[in-house]
């Protein structure tokens, strides 16, 4: 026999028991909206997905555009000192993005486009731009860069029969020349150098100017000398009877040789050397400024 307070706990117990079956059933067959999830429309995706294909093909062409204009017609509208309109500009235009779009691309398009489009579209226009204009003002598009010095720059004195560098390095744009008492640097007195460029350093103009106290001189270079005394340049020797610098390490690298005078006298020798090229679009233009001091030896 069962008494009456235990069956009515066993049928509490049952009630429970269904009861939390039944609620467990009813969160499993809730709908999307109810657990806060957006329902899914496969049809507004797939237009989405078009609408943003469609502005990242219209932003490229867009800054394409751009590009092409920075390059083809303002650039050579400007000069060089003022180029900072060539990025500022450009890089200012994607404020247009938003209006391109509202012109250009369909009302069912437009109405997925948000903030966070003109955000990706931004970023897109930038590093584009950037890319682009790094390859229209390089070489094969452009040229904007003058003629660099191939492997730094060296003096020689010519006896007649033998070249002789000095043993000191040109890289800190001095080199001190020591020579005996109440002597100067005797022989012909040689600056030599050679440029390199990412085009063709042939087409570039160089102008050496050498100061000596008060007296300056424009100094044109000799265009014979290296060929002809290729050999006695590569078998020469420095003052320390080290062999002489390699000034030329590239086969298409123009060199240049100077002749600065002969029997200098002792003192300071300012050596302003400039280079200009036609590039394109603009004419490219560098400097160096190199000192040769000769001193008398204090032994």
């Amino acid at each position: 026999m069962v008494d009456l307070q235990t069956a009515m706990a066993a049928a509490a117990a049952e009630r429970k028991q269904r009861s939390g079956a039944a609620s467990q059933e009813r969160k499993v067959r809730r709908s999307g909206s109810n657990l806060g999830i957006e329902p899914f429309d496969p049809i507004k995706h797939v237009k989405k997905e078009k609408a943003d294909t469609a502005s990242m093909w219209l932003v490229f062409a867009f800054t394409i555009s751009v590009s092409l204009a920075m390059r083809y017609v303002l650039m050579p509208n400007t000069s060089q000192d003022k180029s900072d309109i060539l990025y500022l500009m450009p890089l200012s235009a994607m404020i247009l993005i938003p209006q391109v779009h509202r012109m250009v691309m369909p009302k069912s398009f437009q109405e997925f486009y948000t903030k966070g489009t003109w955000f990706k579209a931004g970023f897109l226009h930038t590093f584009t731009f950037l890319a682009l204009a790094f390859l229209l003002v390089n070489p094969p598009f452009g040229d904007i860069v003058a003629p660099k010095l191939a492997n730094g720059w060296a003096i020689a004195t010519d006896d007649g029969e033998n070249l002789l560098f000095n043993e000191e390095s040109s890289r800190d744009g001095e080199i001190v020349w020591v020579v005996d008492n109440d002597a100067n640097l005797s022989g012909d007195v040689w600056l030599l150098f050679g440029l390199a460029d990412n085009v063709n350093s042939d087409g570039a103009k160089v102008v050496v100017e050498l100061t000596h106290q008060t007296n300056s001189a424009i100094i044109e270079s000799n265009d014979t000398f290296w060929e002809q005394n290729s050999d006695r340049i590569d078998s020469a020797n420095k003052t320390d009877n080290k062999s002489a610098p390699d000034l030329i390490p590239h086969i298409k690298d123009q060199s240049f040789a100077i002749l600065l005078g002969n029997d200098l006298e002792t003192g300071t020798h300012q050596i302003s050397v400039t280079i200009t090229e036609e590039g394109d679009p603009w004419v490219n233009t560098r400097s160096y400024s190199w000192t040769l001091v000769v001193v008398e030896s204090l032994e």
